[in-house]
């Protein structure tokens, strides 16, 4: 262990920690010395995951949206390493639904994974995080941006910036940063997904791309260098802000 990491000695959990913004923020974060518990849904996918990320990090099989999986989680976590330091909420998702057809199941599913499962994965954190720790709620450029047919993916995400505002002040006695990172348009899997075919998928992610001012796609490691100053020391002065990670595209 060399002084130069930054999260040398650190504990972190990120949430949805299997592919995209997650696994590229755990190769970060191991990369600075930390060790990284994953959690993810599907076993085999957590399991591929761990196996690249190497003995400084554990996969933990957990839905976000399960209360009791939530519980085991951090039961396991006080287990095996006695504290948390940093806790990113990185699980989430959302399907586009134009104003006219959102269905009650759409709107509940929405909410539940992006809003209500990050609010109780940090409630149920607290008493693992130590003093002084960071935590990182996975926000959304389309929280401040209007995009069509988006409108409650877009409502829950700025719903999770409040979060890191108000958690702040919740928190302020035991030190603990709430921040949120906004990323925009990423080159992940997640992203891919949203075409129903290899080509829509390639003509969604040149349409994104044309959308950013740095003409391009972002990359989840930098996403990960973003999420590493979040976590360490070099942010001690950063509370209950927002950082886009968007290549200008919510800024110009």
């Amino acid at each position: 262990m060399h002084t130069s990491q930054k999260l040398a000695g650190k504990v972190a959990l990120i949430t949805g920690g299997t592919s995209g913004i997650g696994l590229g923020a755990a190769k970060a974060f191991v990369a600075e010395g930390a060790y990284v518990f994953i959690t993810g849904r599907r076993q085999a996918e957590l399991d591929a995951a761990v196996e690249q990320l190497g003995t400084s990090a554990a996969g933990i099989r957990s839905d976000v949206t399960n209360p009791a999986d939530l519980d085991r989680l951090f039961a396991t976590i006080q287990a095996q390493k006695g504290q948390l330091d940093v806790l990113f909420t990185n699980a989430g998702g959302g399907e586009f639904a134009p104003l006219g057809s959102i269905t009650e199941a759409h709107f509940d599913s929405t909410f539940d994974l992006n809003v209500k499962a990050t609010l109780f994965t940090v409630q149920k954190a607290l008493p693992v995080l130590r003093d002084g720790a960071s935590v990182i709620l996975m926000a959304s450029t389309a929280g401040s941006t209007g995009s069509p047919n988006f409108s409650v993916y877009s409502a829950s995400k700025a719903a999770v910036r409040s979060f890191a505002r108000t958690w702040t002040l919740d928190l302020q006695a035991r030190r603990i940063r709430v921040n949120a990172i906004s990323p925009g348009p990423i080159d992940t899997p997640g992203l891919s997904g949203l075409g129903t075919d290899e080509a829509q998928a390639q003509q969604i992610k040149s349409y994104l791309a044309s959308t950013v001012p740095l003409g391009r796609l972002g990359q989840p490691e930098e996403v990960g260098k973003a999420l590493v100053f979040l976590a360490s020391d070099d942010s001690s002065f950063v509370a209950g802000t927002e950082l886009f990670v968007d290549g200008g595209m919510a800024q110009v």
